[in-house]
């Protein structure tokens, strides 16, 4: 098996701009799954639900549930 030759190779100047996206890309999400950890905190209380929380396939969002599946999945209609 012939070993893959990149024809791309970020200098090392390069490397530290592209560590520093990277680095900016993970607090994004961090941020993000916090806000939706918040909101399912928030949608709990006001629908009594326990455990309810949005429910994730393949990283997409697919619905709400509640963690022990003891409620019916509620899905958004495609428009």
């Amino acid at each position: 098996m012939k070993k893959k030759v990149y024809k791309v190779k970020p200098t090392k100047k390069q490397m530290r701009v592209i560590v520093e996206y990277w680095k900016q890309m993970c607090a994004m999400q961090n941020r993000f799954y916090r806000g939706i950890g918040q909101l399912e905190t928030i949608m709990e209380k006001d629908t009594g639900i326990k455990d309810i929380e949005f429910i994730m396939c393949d990283n997409c969002y697919i619905g709400i549930g509640n963690a022990d599946r003891s409620m019916k999945l509620i899905q958004l209609d495609p428009v």
